[in-house]
């Protein structure tokens, strides 16, 4: 096996920083929980789950001599993590949007009880 390797295994462990995946071949890998998804993941258990069959890319060893894999690079977990991460920019996108929104309004609230208390004419 060499990086940048795709390899399939089985998820033996689910840890709270990572999990430990049995390749095909018995060798023993681990995923950070970094490298589980393109978006963040808050809890290995919401991706991963034991005897789940995954695909992933050999990106180098861990200092205890299992291979370190990454499922974001796959081509199985590309698309599904594209579409994921794209709904989310539109989430922000749709609340910055609401956010500049209500501060301009409110940014022109505070200007007009502000000129009135200074006595000025009301902007239009």
């Amino acid at each position: 096996m060499e990086v940048g390797q795709v390899v399939k295994g089985k998820v033996v462990e689910i840890l709270k920083f990572g999990a430990n995946i049995e390749l095909e071949d018995g060798e023993k890998a681990f995923v950070h929980i970094s490298k589980i998804a393109p978006t963040y993941v808050k809890s290995v258990s919401d991706h991963l789950s034991l005897g789940q069959e995954i695909e992933g890319k050999i990106v180098g060893k861990t200092r205890d001599g299992k291979w370190e894999l990454t499922l974001k690079d796959t081509s199985a977990n590309s698309s599904e993590g594209k579409s994921e991460e794209k709904k989310v920019n539109n989430d922000f996108e749709k609340k910055l949007a609401k956010f500049m929104k209500d501060s301009d309004r409110k940014l022109s609230e505070y200007r007009r009880r502000l000129d009135k208390k200074r006595g000025k004419k009301e902007r239009r």
